[in-house]
């Protein structure tokens, strides 16, 4: 009998552990809280909102007006004639995003005028769409211009776009729906969605395909929340299970994170925007499913971004080619793509990783981003944008009213409107503040309702003061994040760190009283009947702190960036005599002043520290003026760097004055920076300066030329190669070359010389030839078989 109790006792204990273990490992994730329950008033925040509303959708609007975006839908609803406009296949969704966008301001602040134009917007797209749910106007269109996206019809190329479009429209529908009750777009998007659930599944006779373009993925289970209806959660794990199977004759592909499945995933490559939409929608189906291995490889990629691939600005994709990821620890800086979409793709995937762990490491990577390498890509204006956003520029970059590929002004629209979203999140006793901005919110927390406003002039202030409007009835927790750069941490991992610690440590007071901050997950837990105008208070010191990079990056070096708060900031030559700024260095130790300007970029707490112009052998002190990184290029073209040469050996004298200075650079695929920049590679894959490149022209003859205004004698050229593996295209050493000038004919002819056309790499390749005078002077290569080919430099005397 004994025995027999001992294993009744064994048995019930190990139920109870297994119970235990299966209440703690089982995950209750965060509830969103709603854009449309924030309100904002805020110094920072709310100004920008406005502009969005008032300058940047309808500027918006009127570029897709004006290159035929709309017309494309009308078109395709054969409610005018014409022909299919634009030269991309996904033009469509530029619509579905500003829309998007329009709808989040309309919940923000209701404007008839914009909602009326909504209407007559979907009565367009509703109308295109075809009696089964398809809607992809330039195949509906007949667009014979663009089939080599699409191929010979619906669905049948991988990487059309069509399942990108109808991501994005999905997405516009729920906003559209949340923000006024209305189901005119949700029922375009059901339509559509029914048949995509049709025709892609693991059944016999449908697709068996991941989506090419991610982002329906997330936006599925979006339709699934406003919905309620399941399949749309299955579709999206479906198009995730696809992803790096070989199954319809897709190839494999690294560039759309096809090369294997996502559970094998270990680090972050391809074009950075899909990376972060696909990931944004693994982490949302790991989660609602409760799936552990789909969690853990979100998880996996995500700490290889931020341990080895992510800017000081919350930048992802560090080169153009592709838009993408490079290898670890490459990050180049005045050739650093972080691309503006991809940014704001980098907060949806912490945004979802937060909500699934209610961890504040992934608000840390969110807020970095937000403040910093997202609101970049938008001029204070609200009309002019970045499509990249480089750490460094010599004059070479500047903003657009619009892009041909207009990706990046409709994301910038629609995310701009959503930022009230991102303040709060719930959980079933337990309100998150994640982040800090001036307003009012209205939240439901289980049964009772909460009403919480925020006063504060962050990021310019350290100091928040949270009130409980109005409490709810009994306990509940009130969970504050502590943001990484007030515990001396600038990102959860060591790709970055603070040269030294603060020693000044942050506070927090309910009614004047301190409360004891153990941390959790990086929040502070104040669990408490709460009551009716209670305040809690949180004071973040605000010290300037200097940022180092982890030795493996080697383009940071010898070099610091500067950050107050969340914001990183950036020398600009505007604030500095119009320099060259790259001769200037800082002493590691030196002081930084921080003073706040109503009337210099919309109002920005500037910084100034004494600093040492290198001239030649010679140095001078000099006084460096900073601006936050998001501000630069609102003045105009400029000089501008984020990490600072921290010592003599890492700075760049200005060049002299040549030949070259009034040369325009020409190439036969009509693009050709960095030919002359003034910095001398170290090696032929250091690409962390500008430089040229034939994408996508392997074994072609191609061409790169100096124009001058007037004629030049010239009798030396010095060019340095490019090599560099990437995963899309390598670039070479040309197989063979030559030089050529405009002679007094007006025809090319070849230089005269005895030198060799030399391809070695990491050195320049010095031609010496009889004096020309000419007003133009022509390379040519023949690039290698398989190859693509670029040039670090090329130098003329």
């Amino acid at each position: 009998m004994k025995t027999i109790l001992r294993l009744f006792a064994a048995f019930t204990l190990l139920i109870a552990l297994f119970s235990c273990y299966e209440k703690e490992e089982k995950n209750t994730p965060l509830q969103p809280v709603s854009f449309t329950d924030v309100h904002l008033n805020d110094c920072f925040w709310a100004p920008k909102i406005e502009v969005n509303q008032k300058v940047s959708i309808p500027s918006a609007f009127q570029k897709s007006e004006e290159t035929g975006r709309v017309d494309n839908f009308a078109l395709a609803a054969g409610l005018i004639e014409g022909v299919h406009q634009g030269d991309f296949p996904f033009d469509d969704t530029d619509i579905y995003k500003i829309l998007e966008g329009a709808s989040y301001a309309l919940a923000a602040e209701y404007d008839e005028k914009l909602d009326h134009y909504l209407d007559s917007l979907i009565t367009y797209i509703s109308a295109a769409q075809e009696e089964d749910g398809y809607l992809y106007t330039c195949l509906t269109n007949k667009c014979e211009r663009l089939q080599r996206w699409y191929g010979n019809g619906r669905w049948d190329r991988l990487n059309s776009h069509e399942l990108y479009n109808s991501g994005h429209l999905y997405e516009a529908a729920v906003a559209h729906f949340e923000a006024t009750g209305k189901t005119s777009l949700l029922n375009v998007a059901i339509k559509n969605a029914d048949l995509v659930y049709k025709d892609f599944g693991p059944n016999e006779g449908q697709k068996h395909v991941p989506s090419g373009h991610p982002i329906i993925e997330m936006a599925l289970v979006k339709l699934y929340r406003a919905t309620g209806e399941k399949k749309y959660l299955e579709l999206a794990r479906y198009f995730i299970d696809e992803t790096g199977k070989a199954t319809d004759g897709h190839e494999l592909n690294a560039y759309s994170q096809d090369h294997m499945p996502i559970v094998e995933q270990e680090e972050a490559v391809g074009h950075a925007v899909r990376l972060g939409y696909l990931y944004s929608g693994v982490t949302d189906v790991a989660s609602l499913m409760q799936d552990d291995s789909l969690m853990i490889a979100t998880k996996r990629v995500w700490d290889n971004v931020v341990s080895k691939k992510l800017y000081i600005t919350g930048g992802i994709g560090q080169r153009a080619q592709g838009e993408g990821f490079g290898p670890n620890y490459k990050l180049p800086n005045m050739t650093s793509y972080c691309e503006t979409c991809a940014a704001i793709s980098n907060v949806y995937w912490n945004y979802r990783l937060f909500l699934n762990d209610a961890d504040a490491k992934y608000y840390d990577v969110l807020e970095r981003t937000l403040y910093n390498g997202l609101i970049s890509g938008v001029s204070l204006s609200g009309d002019l944008f970045f499509y990249d956003n480089p750490l460094e520029s010599v004059h070479n970059h500047e903003r657009a009213p619009w892009f041909g590929c207009a990706c990046c002004p409709g994301n910038v629209t629609r995310f701009m409107a959503s930022v009230p979203g991102y303040v709060y999140a719930a959980g079933e006793n337990s309100l998150f503040v994640n982040l800090f901005a001036e307003g009012v919110a209205e939240i439901s927390l289980g049964e009772n309702n909460v009403k919480i406003t925020q006063e504060t002039r962050y990021p310019w202030e350290g100091t928040v003061k949270l009130k409980m409007e109005e409490a709810p009835v009994g306990k509940f927790a009130l969970m504050v994040r502590i943001p990484g750069w007030a515990q001396n941490q600038v990102v959860p991992s060591d790709l970055y760190r603070f040269v030294s610690s603060d020693s000044e440590k942050y506070s927090l007071k309910v009614n004047g009283v301190v409360v004891e901050s153990n941390l959790k997950k990086g929040y502070v837990e104040i669990n408490r009947n709460w009551k009716n105008n209670d305040v809690v208070e949180l004071v973040l010191p605000m010290p300037v702190r200097k940022v180092v990079a982890n030795e493996k990056v080697e383009n940071d070096k010898g070099k610091v960036a500067l950050q107050r708060g969340p914001v990183v900031y950036c020398l600009e030559d505007k604030d500095n005599n119009n320099d060259w700024l790259f001769d200037n260095y800082i002493d590691a130790n030196t002081t930084v002043e921080s003073r706040y300007e109503a009337d210099l970029l919309g109002g920005v707490v500037t910084l100034s520290l004494e600093g040492n112009k290198v001239e030649g052998e010679k140095e001078q002190s000099t006084t460096l003026k900073a601006i936050p990184y998001y501000t630069w290029n609102n003045r105009g073209k400029s000089n501008m760097l984020v990490w600072i040469p921290a010592e003599k050996s890492t700075t760049v004298t200005k060049p002299a004055s040549s030949v070259l200075d009034l040369a325009e650079a020409k190439a036969s695929t009509d693009w050709a920076p960095g030919l002359n920049d003034g910095f001398d590679p170290k090696s032929s894959d250091d690409t962390d300066k500008a430089y040229f490149y034939w994408w996508l022209k392997e074994g072609a003859e191609d061409w790169v030329e100096y124009d001058f205004e007037k004629p030049v004698t010239l009798s030396e050229s010095s060019v340095y190669w490019l090599n560099l593996d990437h995963y899309d295209v390598n670039y070479r050493a040309p197989e063979n070359w030559n030089l050529q000038y405009l002679n007094s004919k007006g025809t090319w002819a070849d230089v005269e010389t005895s030198d060799a056309f030399g391809v070695a790499l990491n050195a320049y390749n010095t031609v010496n030839f009889k004096p020309v005078k000419t007003k133009a002077i022509r390379l040519n290569a023949k690039q290698q078989e398989g190859f693509s080919a670029g040039i670090m430099e090329w130098k003329l005397k």
